[in-house]
């Protein structure tokens, strides 16, 4: 397969070690059962990724004509992005400064039987 089927999720507002946890489970499955796994997981982080892991099956079946029973999860990952700040106003003029955290998640896809490294390899060698 000469591409490989990305996804990427921007500026959730969830911390990145929460959505790490959830992101684990599904790494090295297959994309049925990743769909499946997190459609029972209890964490808040499970709803958005599974809605990332279904847009990827559905970008992978329109655009490259590939059967979600061949994908599988490659790698997933969930890495920090820039804090939202702002400030808030209290007595006597002072003001508070607050933040909250967001993360980015990606994930690569590729058929069974073509691992990433494999694919790569081939491409170099010219092969």
């Amino acid at each position: 397969m000469a591409h490989d089927i990305k996804a990427h999720l921007r500026f959730l507002p969830l911390s990145a070690q929460k959505v790490r946890l959830v992101v684990d489970t599904i790494r090295g499955k297959d994309a049925v059962n990743a769909v499946d796994t997190l459609r029972f997981m209890p964490q808040r982080a499970a709803k958005p990724v599974m809605k990332l892991l279904n847009s990827a099956i559905a970008n992978a079946e329109e655009n490259f004509g590939v059967s979600r029973d061949d994908l599988f999860v490659a790698t997933v990952f969930a890495d920090e992005a820039p804090p939202r700040r702002w400030r808030r106003f209290a007595a006597r003029g002072v003001d508070s400064k607050q933040s909250y955290a967001a993360h980015h998640t990606s994930q690569l896809f590729c058929v069974k039987g073509n691992p990433p490294d494999r694919q790569r390899e081939g491409e170099i060698n010219g092969s």
